[in-house]
Parts: structure tokens; sequence; C-alpha cells
């Protein structure tokens, strides 16, 4: 059942890159609510700082989730709201927050998503793949053994596949792509709605050559083919 409550809970999605993608919701909620709980508050800080909104600020991360779970859940107790922000892109999106959202819905707790950025939607529809029907995957594990069996469960998949990757494991990452996919068309974004946006399409062989011989920086979208476009595609950059 859907609670008719105005909400207390507000997950608020925030730039990718570019400041100029927020949303005009998503500053009113930032200006209105009590607290806004962040994954870092330093780069919230800059955030707010930029639209001149001043807040208190609550520490909400992968390595305190449940400990500030708990404080979070109990201002919203008494009444206070709150906006949870990550880095970049929409809360608990391959990002934290699925707990606290748990949480909240258990204790009865209205909340609500002020819906904007989020990395993997410009990076499918820029990568020149089928875009009709994709599965988001995120993050694959970061044990080679557990990545490919990561990796496998979406072999025989038509959808295009998206995933995020650090750039300590890209390349790591794209092998074993490799290796359990063949070499399918594909295409890497990075910098999205930065000034330095880049968008590299191509066989996962020609990907893995350009990549190697890049010095890799920030965050990474991987698009890859689905089963049967790697198979009939012949892979042409676009």
């Amino acid at each position: 059942m859907t609670s008719l409550s105005p909400p207390l809970l507000f997950l608020v999605s925030t730039p990718i890159g570019n400041f100029g993608d927020i949303t005009l919701r998503a500053l009113e909620t930032l200006r209105a609510v009590d607290v806004v709980a962040s994954e870092d508050t330093r780069k919230t800080g800059m955030l707010l700082k930029h639209f001149e909104i001043k807040k208190p600020q609550i520490s909400f991360h992968e390595h305190n989730e449940e400990r500030a779970a708990a404080k979070i859940i109990a201002l919203l107790q008494s009444g206070k709201t709150v906006a949870l922000v990550t880095n970049a892109g929409s809360p608990a999106i391959s990002d934290p927050g699925f707990t606290l959202v748990r949480s909240a819905l258990k204790e009865d707790i209205p909340v609500t998503a002020v819906p904007g950025a989020t990395a993997f939607v410009p990076a499918l529809a820029l990568s020149g793949l089928p875009v009709h029907s994709f599965t988001f995957r995120g993050f694959a594990p970061r044990k080679p053994g557990a990545r490919r069996r990561f990796l496998s469960l979406d072999r025989q998949t038509p959808h295009t596949l998206i995933f995020y990757e650090s750039p300590y494991r890209l390349k790591a990452f794209l092998a074993d792509a490799l290796g359990v996919y063949g070499d399918r068309p594909a295409a890497i974004a990075n910098d999205l709605t930065k000034l330095f946006e880049t968008v590299t399409r191509g066989r996962l062989t020609e990907l893995i050559r350009l990549m190697d011989a890049e010095v890799l920086r920030g965050e990474y979208t991987v698009v890859i083919a689905g089963a049967a476009f790697g198979m009939t595609d012949e892979g042409a950059e676009v």
C-alpha cells in the first residue's frame, strides 16, 4: 500500500558532472529539507555552495551505511526531513541508498524520489547499440573468477548490457568480457556531460587496444551488444 503522507525521505539525483544538469525540483528539495545525507560531504558541500544552499550534512556511505541509517531513521521518526544524495547520479543506483530505503519503508516512513541524472542512460543512448531493450548490471565483482561468473550469467541474453567500472579494473574487465562474450561491438563512456566527454566505440578487441594506450581516470560506463546483435552485426564504428 502506498502512503499518502507527505514524504520525509527524499532520494535526490545530482549531476554526474555538469552542475547545469541539476533539476529545479532537486534545488527546491535541497533548500527545503532539514538535513542532507551525503555519500561524500566534501563533494556535496561543493554542490550546495555552488547553488548557495546551507544545510547540515550527515555522512552516509558504504562503510558506515548501517550505523548512519539508524541515525537517519531516528531523525525521520522525529519529523525531520532528509535528502539523500550520492557523489553523482541517482541514489541507490550502484550507490548507497537501498538499505536506507528498506529501513524507512519498514518503519512506514514516506519516501519519494527526485529523479535526474544517471550515467548509464546517456551512455546507452550514445553507444550506437540497440536501446529498445537493455540490462543494467552495475559494477562487476572485483575478483577475476567471480567477475567471469557474473558476466557469464548474461552470455546468451539478447539485451544490450550496461556495466560500471573503475579506472583500476577497466582493462581486466574488458579482457574478461572478451573471453566470456567474444569480440562483440561495444562502447566505453567517460566524463559524460563534462568538457572532455568521450564515447569510444568499436569491438572489444579494438577497445582493449585503445584503453591500453590511455591514462584511465574517473568512472567508466561500458555498453556491450547483446548476443544476437553481437553475432550478426559487423561492428563498424559509429
